[in-house]
């Protein structure tokens, strides 16, 4: 084997409680680097001269905005793919304009409390991690026509803008913010979204995203299931904890295998082989307790009855 073929392209030093990395050597063959969770304050200045590196994790460590800020001219590392900054003390979005191959960009869990920056990201992109920071409003996300995973939960958004552009948007995390209306601008290829603990009253926003396969809105304040007739790929539909009384629209969707509609106001189990007529058979996973309707005589046997291939009702998980 040739010294070339023997070179280390992975460093995984991964809960060494580094305080920095004077004792560790860093080879210029590797292509990822990953220092989760340790106690870094600085960036070692040779990361920046590491020619083949793709991905760099610096994920729970203590850096500042200024201890990242050498990333901004890292030419020689300017190819990198995947930069995680993760749970540090970040209170704005770093410069990595340089970056024109970036794939993954984390920032999520810091202080941060604007999206401004974000203009100077790579229009590569294709997964944005910003959530449990302290955002109040979308922008800057224009450009990310190749975005797949957009994560914004645990911020303070009250308003969905600014996602028109972004046509190959997979997935869509917006949970844990303050938003009262959906507003999906139009996406249609969208697969999952998640909007719980938010502020909605309605479901009303999501009839042109069909190719949705999952959805999430739990602990809302919706008191209607509505607008879900033409999301006939979703299967997995969470409206727990919000106002329902009836379970609607959703009879025509035969892809359904998760429903989950516990901590409800939902009265009775009649009408409901009806209401989810199409999936009677898909359908594997059911909760409907804490509901007025979980105190009827044999509950659980009406529910096995309804749906023959049922695996779990509620906990209870059946072989």
């Amino acid at each position: 084997m040739s010294e070339d073929e023997a070179a280390p392209t992975v460093l995984d030093l991964t809960s060494y409680q580094l305080h920095d990395l004077n004792s560790v050597e860093l080879p210029p063959s590797l292509t990822e680097l990953d220092l989760t969770t340790n106690r870094l304050s600085a960036l070692d200045p040779r990361i920046a001269q590491l020619p083949n590196l793709k991905k760099l994790s610096l994920r729970q460590n203590l850096l500042t905005d200024a201890a990242v800020e050498p990333l901004s001219s890292s030419h020689v590392i300017s190819d990198i793919e995947e930069i995680v900054l993760r749970d540090n003390q970040l209170k704005k979005i770093p410069d990595v304009e340089i970056f024109k191959k970036l794939l993954v960009f984390d920032v999520s869990f810091n202080e941060i409390s604007s999206l401004n920056g974000l203009s100077k990201v790579s229009s590569t992109l294709r997964e944005l991690y910003v959530s449990k920071n302290e955002i109040t409003k979308m922008e800057e996300i224009e450009h990310f026509h190749e975005l797949q995973i957009l994560e914004l939960g645990s911020n303070r958004l009250r308003v969905m803008e600014l996602l028109e552009n972004l046509k190959n948007l997979q997935e869509l995390w917006l949970g844990r913010n303050r938003i009262r209306t959906v507003n999906l601008c139009g996406l249609k290829c969208i697969k999952k979204i998640s909007l719980q603990s938010n502020r909605l009253t309605s479901m009303i926003g999501f009839q042109e995203c069909v190719a949705l396969e999952e959805l999430y809105l739990s602990h809302n304040g919706i008191a209607k299931m509505e607008g879900l007739s033409t999301l006939v790929n979703l299967r997995v539909l969470d409206v727990s904890a919000n106002k329902l009384t009836e379970i609607n629209d959703i009879e025509n969707l035969t892809k359904l295998e998760d429903l989950w509609l516990n901590d409800n106001n939902i009265a009775s189990l009649v009408g409901l082989a009806e209401a989810v007529a199409g999936a009677k058979e898909k359908l594997t996973t059911i909760y409907l307790e804490r509901n007025p309707c979980a105190q009827s005589p044999n509950y659980t046997s009406s529910l096995r009855q309804i749906f023959p291939n049922i695996e779990q009702i509620d906990s209870e998980v059946y072989a």
